[in-house]
């Protein structure tokens, strides 16, 4: 079946091709380090819901559970994000544009938009804020870097990580607020069966 896909190259293409050519002209190290990030920097968010998590239990059941509503939250923004990439099909810039960029380009359907990677950071920034403003805020700059990153390897355009950091920030935001209005009847619950142990040291 030959899949239609939406073309954003129209949108910031221009923009997207001057940080990749910026990229082309930056020295090795900071290639390199950028490439790590974009990779494999998602892990430090998860070590941050676990700290966050690990410090609350000693605050109380209510604070944990807030705590262990983080990973829940970040795991329904990617299925939402992936819904929406299912629904615009957006090619991936460097499929679309042709250029050499530092992180190999993904195959032919695996959409651009929104961006995965900026969403599940934005969305676990916003949500550890809820848990420690401290977490939160590193959380928020690691989010930012992330999102750049993105484009600076060039796997997506900057419209792309923008409307995914809106996505995971905004569901996270409305997620946590609303867990935040009843939080003592459900602590109860938990703490009275077998997941006691993760809400009460």
């Amino acid at each position: 079946m030959i899949l239609v896909a939406f073309q954003g190259s129209s949108i910031d293409g221009e923009a997207y091709t001057d940080v990749v050519d910026s990229a082309h002209h930056a020295p090795g190290w900071l290639d390199s380090a950028v490439s790590v990030w974009s990779t494999y920097g998602l892990a430090v968010f998860a070590v941050l819901m676990v700290v966050g998590w690990w410090r609350a239990r000693r605050v109380g059941a209510e604070a944990a559970m807030t705590a262990l509503a983080v990973p829940v939250v970040v795991v329904a923004a990617f299925g939402i994000d992936s819904l929406l990439k299912s629904a615009v099909r957006e090619s991936r810039p460097c499929q679309s544009l042709r250029v050499v960029t530092l992180e190999a380009c993904p195959a032919p359907g695996d959409w651009s938009f929104p961006s995965n990677h900026a969403t599940i950071a934005a969305a676990a920034a916003v949500a550890l804020f809820f848990v420690s403003r401290r977490l939160g805020a590193v959380a928020a700059v690691a989010a930012l870097a992330m999102a750049l990153s993105r484009v600076w390897v060039g796997v997506h355009y900057p419209h792309d990580v923008v409307a995914g950091v809106a996505v995971g920030a905004l569901l996270a935001f409305g997620a946590m607020a609303l867990l935040r209005r009843r939080p003592e009847s459900l602590a109860r619950r938990i703490t009275a069966g077998r997941l006691r142990p993760l809400l009460v040291s």
